[in-house]
């Protein structure tokens, strides 16, 4: 070992110490004479620096503070100092260069263990990269679980990540923070639900499936498509966990195929694949809704959703391919008249509608959206439309390998059954030198499909090329097509056998046996007019050492031996004397060749027959010994053998079929094209097969959505009517608001002309189905001093939402409490963004000490989150927010008493709610109890047996999730249940109908109210035992009650 084999910062002494000084400050330099040993040592465990002194070379890690001790004997180390600093560099640069990866760890559970935000940040960074390096950082588990509470967004974003790798394999501690991620499923930030339920998801322990399933409906739920996202992807790892939720998730999964968000599309149809694929049903309200969202769907959605409607369309339309030319060859009279009755084939307009929305994604980026509409396009459009795709497919020929094998693979398949697609663009299939072996081998495939009589010059001058060709398996390919081509187009038969018989004269031997084999199918087809080539090919026996190619020519020989009588016993002597040493295939057509020619020559071959015989009888394979006997038994006579020689001649020398040359892709249309099962030739796990055209067209109608939108007119005369039920004080319309209202009528009759559908209406009638009790509660949405003289109150008036199912219905009253003309009065931005609102109608003007009643429509998505959004004139813009009561969230429900028992005992444990309420003696009967539930809740009323027990029903109106309540009357207090799969909107819910019934209990009170008359007034107020708000609910409490007693 010498000092110059390092790099020279180490080279000297001198150097290695100064290095050393300038990192540990207390060092003194060694002296002459002295050995170093202390602190850590350098060298390995186990072994030592230098030997040759007996030393341990050493520096201090540990402490910074360090005295050099003396060593062993200074004469040694004066006499192979060399050694000792070539030793200690090349320890120096390997250690500092290439640390642990023990110590790096360390130093991450450090940092992520301190209390400094910035250093865990920048831990979790490095963390995350190691997994993405592909390294094991799961022993850091610990550390990284103990953030999962932290404050820093950034920081949490992190940490889930880590924890969606290593959730499954820590499910012990990852379940300890279960509690944390149910905290974060409520976290403003859409991306920390997100992640958080991606965690949750991802931890594999059936005992969570309930906690699973509640954020899961939740969160699809939620106002943020990227949550709802989420979601749809976590409905597959439940279904994975615990397949007997299916019928819950079918659920989930109804609802959020509705979703109208882009984002979600694709995740959802994903989730329906795996969960119900079998479910068409529902897809029928949504197939023109994903057919029209499918072009701004992300790419990887684009693929999924393509795939689920080809096999969508293939059982509810009819086959496009039917074909008016195919007639019987003898058509009666009557075949005739019904031939020119019947109608020809018209396209559902369902099934035009795919085939328009997915042509211009043949023009997408992404390779594997072509592929889809391509395999679309073949499996559904009429066959004069699927040559579009043509231009498309050959665009890919010009990417990675990995993509062109596949889209070879599949044009292959395509080219056997419709040549004319890719005839034009056969220059593009021509094999270049720089392509692999798998790609020349394919378009060589596809070159023999579309080879035709006009064609056919062209394509063998090219196979002329290919057969120089370097690569061995790619030459004995282009043969193999060169025989095809002679098959299958007889007016070059003869030209490409003589051009095959050319190549037994080459060099390369895997050429010449290819052509053996080629050759020998050729021949079967016209024997007798090519027995010189037969002889030709038995001239060459000797020089050919393929196993194939020479048990090619001995069955030639075996099979035409009657043509060559002189040349085949002398080819069955050659091979007497190799038989031991040929492959066990030449062995089998050495044992054949013996059998024919002992039928037909035995003078001259019995001898060669009987000693080729003996070697097969003990020979090692089992295959050859059991062929030797079968052919002695059938051959030579002898008592044993009866009446079977007596058909040997008929068994061993019967005439054979020719065979057929046929492409490797010719069965492969059997599966579904750009699958995994079409590029294997198998079926795959999973695979879904597509099933048949149906014979009748199924009922087209369930696809029909009925969108039901009232005319201005409408509206206007129906707010009208209400504002004059629910505010006394509001005064008329103005007649500009009237004239602006009546020019809009026709507009908008113009724009939305639709149908009312009796379901539809049945759906409303059943919708409400319990009056709502007392005075309707208004709430201020705009004071008109905040609003420059426009004010605005609004109220849930408790109606079907005409606009959207999923909305709810909201009146806003609109007044003008200034001295000039308001006009151009409108809803303009709302927040948040993704906020679903249908607005009123812009109203042109508002007169003085005029007002409006207009209606509106809001997705609160069943969440109580405030509609946020501006109120503008044409002069100013107004923030508002409308605040929603979670039992204004509800829609009336109509069941039986069995029906609610059935759908309660559904919603138990984690999906229940209950607590006991201390009830008044006054509200004990039914209808107080009924009076005092729909004042706080649109729910209907179940008829029930027992006095003491009510039951509500309803639905939330976004999701249509079934809420369930039920009051349980005692002696003194009443049981209190909520059962739904809200269960945060059950808590609210709970809260509120508490509230609402202890408010019955009131004390009376008494005060003077001094009147300006100098009369005094005696007022009676109630008093409440709650917390709530005197008074503030008219339907809660008794009303004030007045009487005047005379001044003093």
């Amino acid at each position: 070992m010498s000092v110059q084999n390092f790099p020279p910062i180490y080279s000297t002494v001198v150097e290695i110490f100064q290095w050393l000084k300038s990192v540990y400050k207390n060092i003194s330099f060694p002296e002459k004479g002295s050995c170093l040993s202390s602190g850590r040592s350098l060298a390995p465990r186990g072994r030592r620096s230098c030997s040759s002194i007996g030393c341990i070379v050493s520096v201090p890690f540990g402490s910074h503070n360090n005295v050099w001790s003396t060593g062993r004997d200074p004469a040694i180390w004066e006499a192979d100092t060399d050694a000792v600093y070539a030793a200690l560099s090349h320890h120096l640069w390997s250690t500092f260069t290439a640390p642990e990866a023990k110590s790096s760890n360390e130093d991450l559970k450090e940092m992520l263990e301190s209390n400094k935000e910035s250093l865990k940040l920048e831990a979790m960074k490095r963390v995350v990269g190691l997994i993405a390096k592909g390294k094991n950082a799961s022993e850091l588990f610990p550390a990284v679980v103990k953030n999962v509470a932290s404050k820093n967004i950034e920081l949490k974003k992190l940490v889930y990540v880590y924890l969606v790798r290593y959730a499954e394999e820590q499910q012990d501690l990852a379940l300890l923070s279960i509690s944390t991620f149910q905290r974060a499923l409520k976290e403003p930030n859409q991306f920390i639900r997100a992640s958080a339920l991606r965690v949750l998801s991802s931890i594999r322990v059936s005992i969570i499936v309930p906690i699973m399933m509640l954020a899961i409906k939740e969160a699809s739920a939620d106002m943020s498509p990227y949550v709802r996202k989420t979601a749809a992807h976590a409905i597959q790892k439940l279904y994975s966990l615990d397949p007997d939720q299916k019928e819950q998730l079918i659920e989930v999964i109804e609802k959020l195929l509705k979703d109208k968000s882009t984002l979600v599309a694709g995740s959802v149809v994903v989730a329906f694949d795996e969960v119900c694929p079998d479910r068409i049903d529902l897809i029928h309200k949504n197939y023109r809704k994903l057919c029209n969202l499918l072009v701004d769907v992300e790419e990887w959605g684009q693929v999924v959703i393509i795939s689920m409607l080809t096999r969508y369309a293939r059982t509810q339309f009819t086959s496009p391919w039917k074909e008016d030319n195919e007639k019987a060859f003898y058509e009666s009279e009557e075949e005739k008249k019904d031939q020119t009755e019947a109608t020809p084939y018209t396209m559902d307009p369902d099934h035009r509608l795919l085939l328009r929305n997915t042509k211009p994604l043949l023009q997408s980026r992404n390779t594997a959206v072509v592929m889809s509409v391509a395999q679309l396009y073949w499996h559904l459009a009429p066959k004069h439309e699927v040559n579009i795709v043509t231009k498309s497919l050959v665009r890919l020929l010009r990417s990675h390998r990995e993509v062109q094998y596949i889209v070879l693979q599949n044009i292959a398949t395509m080219s056997i059954q419709r040549k004319g697609m890719f005839e034009p663009f056969m220059k593009s299939f021509y094999v270049r030198s720089t392509d692999a072996t798998h790609i020349k081998t394919l378009k060589l495939e596809i070159l023999t499909n579309l080879a035709n009589e006009a064609n056919i010059s062209t394509i063998l001058r090219e196979f002329q090329t290919y057969v120089k060709s370097q690569d061995k398996a790619f030459a004995a390919a282009t043969i193999q097509a060169i025989g095809r081509c002679a098959t299958d187009i007889s007016e070059v038969t003869d030209t490409c056998l003589s051009g095959l018989v050319l190549l037994l004269s080459n060099r390369d031997e895997t050429v010449v046996a290819e052509s053996v084999v080629v050759i020998k199918k050729l021949l079967q087809t016209q024997p007798t007019q090519h027995s010189d080539i037969i002889k030709h090919m038995a001239k060459l026996f000797d020089n050919i050492s393929v196993s194939m190619a020479r048990a090619s020519i001995l069955w030639l020989m075996g099979e035409y031996c009657e043509r060559v009588p002189k040349i085949a016993p002398d080819v069955l002597r050659k091979m007497a004397k190799t038989f031991t040493a040929e492959e066990d295939i030449v062995k089998l057509q050495t044992v054949n060749l013996a059998a024919k020619l002992y039928l037909t020559n035995s003078k001259q071959t019995k001898l060669l027959t009987q000693y080729i015989l003996n070697l097969g009888k003990y020979d090692q394979s089992y295959d050859i010994r059991d062929r030797t006997r079968f052919v002695r038994q059938l051959i030579v006579p002898n008592e044993k053998s009866g009446a079977l020689n007596k058909y040997a001649r008929r068994i061993l020398l019967a005439p054979k079929p020719a065979p057929m040359l046929e492409s490797a892709f010719k069965d492969r249309d059997r599966f579904q094209l750009g699958t995994l099962s079409h590029s294997i030739n198998s079926k795959a796990t999973g695979y879904q097969e597509l099933s048949d055209w149906p014979a009748v067209a199924p009922d087209q109608s369930v696809r029909n959505v009925e969108v039901v939108e009232p005319s201005s007119s409408e509206s206007e005369e129906q707010s009208s009517d209400e504002s004059d039920e629910t505010s006394s004080d509001s005064g008329k319309s103005s007649s500009g608001s009237e004239k602006s209202s009546s020019e809009s009528e026709p507009e908008q009759k113009k724009k939305t002309k639709t149908k009312k559908a009796p379901q539809k209406k049945s759906k409303a009638a059943a919708a409400v189905t319990a009056p709502s009790f007392g005075p309707v509660k208004t709430h201020e949405l705009l004071h008109h001093m905040t609003g420059k003289g426009l004010s605005a109150k609004y109220h849930f008036p408790r109606q079907p939402c005409l606009y959207q199912p999923s909305m709810v219905a909201v009146q806003v009253i609109l007044a003008n409490s200034s001295d000039h003309s308001l006009e151009k009065i409108h809803i303009g931005d709302r927040s948040p963004a993704g906020l679903n609102i249908h607005c009123f109608n812009t109203i042109e003007r508002l007169e003085p000490e005029a007002s409006v009643t207009v209606s509106m429509g809001i997705d609160f998505s069943d969440s109580t989150q405030a509609a946020n959004f501006q109120l503008c004139t044409k002069e100013d813009q107004f923030s508002v927010s409308i605040q929603p009561v979670v039992g204004e969230l509800l829609m009336p429900s109509t069941m039986s008493e069995q029906d609610f028992s059935k759908e309660q005992g559904k919603l138990l444990g984690m999906n229940e709610t209950s607590a006991t309420v201390a009830m008044a003696t006054a509200n004990t009967s039914s209808q107080a109890v009924s009076k005092q539930v729909l004042s706080v809740a649109n729910v209907g009323v179940v008829s029930s047996g027992p006095n003491d027990l009510h039951r509500f029903a309803g639905r939330t109106v976004s999701s249509g999730a079934l809420v369930l309540v039920s009051l349980e009357l005692k002696e003194s207090s009443a049981l209190l249940t909520i059962n739904t799969e809200k269960s945060v909107m059950a808590s609210m819910l709970l809260r509120d109908l508490k509230q609402a019934l202890a408010l019955a209990r009131l004390y009376p009170r008494f005060w003077v109210h001094r009147r300006f008359t100098h009369d005094f007034t005696l007022k009676f107020r109630p008093r409440c035992t709650t917390n709530a708000k005197r008074a503030s609910d008219p339907d809660a409490v008794q009303k004030n009650t007045f009487v005047k007693v005379p001044s003093t």
